[in-house]
């Protein structure tokens, strides 16, 4: 069986005549609508990948897993970022090219079909429900993925989808309402998918000071955290990228981890069909993953963008902007009737945000901050004096 038909509001071309509108303000437009990174990579990672361009990993076939100092790398991130010994849960993992293409693979790869459920918050990220939707499986939204009595009834529920950090909201779910997910999940013999790409970038109490003490010490928890899954793996998977913390998107580097019963076939799935990090942006992503001290600058830049959009939306009448407990998006409550009412109003200052639709609630946008400061200083400005 192939791929079935999916459906998704997420459609980008519906926001090309605000980009046009926003381009004729004075000074140009502000696009904080798609959350591409604009940074650039650390001096390290691009030596990396340049000492590898002509290695024995560039010139032959890498390999589907990782080489093993990538594989090395990647345990030793969650070690010493997550709180997580890998091995001692019965998990291992395997890179994946880019989180998204994860996502979308992810109900294939548990050889969902027709008849099964895939639960996931009724605000996501859409990706999660065309990868359901692409398995021919049954999308479920509920309103709180935490609130297990909604789904754990549910006739055919095969796996829950987890995001915390959540894109867009930057809603952050503590340890104990992850534990309940996993121990629910395994009461009915379903999978926990938690995409933690943004587990880094947690805000919730976060200072300066704070990055003093380490990456591990404000990150938000691990569906991987033996507490939360009562040291052992089964039945959890869990993702992870390295395009926002480490301004890799364009590289494609990500990871899954979770149980070995889970990963192993995937890997040899993957392998078959040439699901490959080539090998040059394998040692990319190894450096970067020891890199900590880059994802501690990358914060600073990101929270102080952050604080800067806050002060504007709030000006602008949008009372409910916040720093997000995790994340890099700013949720905001429309003004107007709905998200496209005040898509044309930003608009008008040159500013373009991504409407809440697009991600489950035509009653909101959504601010990024993956532009540089002065872009984002700009929009702020713009909104104080609107």
């Amino acid at each position: 069986m192939g791929f079935e038909a999916y459906s998704t509001p997420y459609d980008w071309s519906r926001v090309s005549a605000f980009r046009t509108a926003a381009a004729a303000y004075p000074g140009g437009s502000v696009d904080l609508s798609i959350g591409s990174p604009v940074d650039p990579v650390s001096d390290g990672v691009r030596k990396a990948l340049a000492d590898s361009s002509n290695a024995r990993n560039a010139y032959g076939y890498p390999a589907t897993v990782g080489t093993p100092e990538l594989r090395e790398a990647m345990s030793q991130w969650y070690a010493r970022n997550r709180g997580v010994d890998l091995a001692a849960l019965g998990a291992t993992v395997v890179p994946s090219v880019g989180s998204k293409e994860a996502v979308a693979l992810m109900a294939s790869m548990l050889h969902l079909q027709p008849g099964d459920v895939v639960i996931q918050p009724r605000i996501a990220y859409p990706t999660y429900a065309i990868g359901t939707q692409l398995a021919g499986a049954t999308v479920k939204l509920v309103d709180a993925v935490e609130n297990t009595a909604s789904w754990e009834h549910i006739k055919g529920v095969k796996a829950i989808w987890v995001n915390s950090p959540n894109n867009p909201s930057g809603r952050m779910l503590n340890a104990f309402q992850l534990h309940d997910i996993v121990m629910a999940a395994r009461r009915i013999g379903a999978v926990v998918l938690s995409d933690e790409c943004y587990a880094l970038l947690a805000w919730r109490g976060s200072d300066d000071a704070a990055d003093a003490i380490g990456l591990a010490a404000h990150a938000a928890p691990s569906i991987l955290d033996p507490g939360v899954c009562s040291g052992s793996a089964e039945g959890i998977l869990a993702l992870y990228s390295l395009s926002k913390q480490s301004n890799m998107a364009g590289y494609r580097v990500a990871f899954i981890a979770g149980d070995k019963n889970l990963v192993d076939p995937m890997a040899a799935l993957r392998k078959q069909i040439g699901l490959i990090i080539p090998g040059p942006v394998q040692a990319a992503m190894t450096y970067a993953l020891g890199d900590d001290d880059t994802v501690v600058a990358q914060r600073r830049k990101y929270l102080s963008r952050l604080m800067s959009l806050v002060d504007g939306l709030k000006a602008f009448g949008y009372d409910d902007a916040a720093i997000p407990d995790g994340g890099l998006y700013v949720w905001v409550k429309a003004l107007g009737k709905d998200c496209w009412d005040d898509m044309d109003a930003l608009a008008e200052l040159g500013i373009v945000p991504a409407p809440g639709e697009f991600y489950g609630d035509s009653g909101y946008l959504r601010f990024s901050v993956t532009a540089t400061d002065e872009a984002v200083n700009r929009a702020a400005h713009r909104l104080r004096g609107a």
